[in-house]
């Protein structure tokens, strides 16, 4: 964690911290009524409880509803790799699953993800907490493998606390580790490389046999990789790991990303010289000791949709982003 980050998340735990103590502290006085009739006499004490109030509702909310809220992003990529006339491409982007023992989204998924019709499915890792939800992600991964064809790379999680686990054994995913793989849909040829977290340096090895003119979509854990992806000249990147802070404000974003670039990719689509980024925020909750809530960042399922370039056509909106 950045220091910046440290300092956000330190600095909204002492405000928090500082605002239920005070609305405490107002309750208590209103109980042994030291103020005339109970009542709140300074606007600070009203604001104090109403700021302390909206607080639990939003703890609840985080904890109980939005976790269980999926959310659909549709992403169009325009790529004069894709000859005119072709029909869209559809990739469907899952990322930081992080299955628990009870399952949150994993049971409805298969069936969300089936009802965007894509040609291929491709996932960057981060997909359960323990043996339990390992149990619970298999289950749900088998189920997506009998919608589209599945491509799926390592997280962190796998490389650096289950490294003697096998999540894939016995189910038909395409396992993407510094290897390219060729697919074709209407004749349109598409390259797709992953990498199991922490492996960067394999990726110009893994496109050493891969045509630069078709398109190239690379899979990784962390998107702290583009501006190297970048001049790898690939297509498009997918990542996740940032869970779009897991936490974040309105109108601010995320408070923790865990990116070396902080919040510069912390969620959503870039570009970077003549590659697209798209980062997801996930479908999960970290495994680790932070608590298991979603705020202001919920689940997501990307949809992308791959087209030729359209020259009658307003320019794709993104953050266009050079090193």
């Amino acid at each position: 964690m950045q220091t910046a980050e440290i300092a956000r998340v330190v600095s909204f735990l002492i405000l928090t911290i500082v605002v239920y103590v005070h609305a405490v502290a107002v309750c208590l006085r209103m109980l042994l009524k030291r103020q005339k009739g109970g009542a709140l006499r300074q606007w600070t004490d009203r604001v104090t409880l109403v700021l302390a109030f909206a607080g639990t509702g939003c703890i609840l909310y985080a904890r109980y509803i939005e976790p269980y809220r999926l959310s659909i992003t549709p992403v169009r990529i325009q790529s004069a790799k894709i000859p005119p006339g072709s029909r869209p491409i559809r990739v469907v982007h899952l990322s930081d699953i992080h299955s628990d023992a009870t399952p949150r989204l994993e049971a409805m998924l298969p069936a969300a993800v089936s009802q965007q019709k894509p040609d291929f499915i491709v996932m960057s890792g981060d997909y359960f907490n323990s043996m339990k939800g390992l149990a619970v992600f298999r289950t749900c991964l088998a189920e997506l493998t009998k919608v589209a064809p599945t491509y799926v790379v390592k997280g962190n999680w796998e490389t650096d606390h289950w490294r003697e686990v096998s999540p894939f054994d016995g189910i038909e995913v395409h396992e993407l580790n510094g290897k390219a793989v060729r697919v074709e849909f209407s004749g349109v040829p598409i390259w797709v490389t992953g990498l199991a977290a922490h492996n960067e340096d394999m990726l110009a090895q893994s496109l050493s046999d891969v045509p630069r003119d078709e398109f190239r979509i690379f899979v990784y854990h962390y998107p702290d990789y583009i501006y190297e992806a970048a001049k790898q000249g690939i297509d498009l990147y997918v990542a996740g790991h940032t869970h779009g802070g897991q936490v974040a404000l309105p109108f601010y974003g995320a408070l923790v990303t865990l990116s070396k670039f902080g919040k510069r990719f912390e969620a959503g689509k870039f570009r970077v010289n003549d590659t697209w980024l798209y980062v997801n925020r996930g479908l999960g909750v970290d495994g680790g000791f932070l608590p298991k809530v979603r705020f202001w960042a919920p689940p997501e399922m990307t949809v992308i949709d791959i087209e030729p370039i359209d020259i009658n056509a307003r320019p794709v909106s993104s953050r266009l982003l050079t090193n």
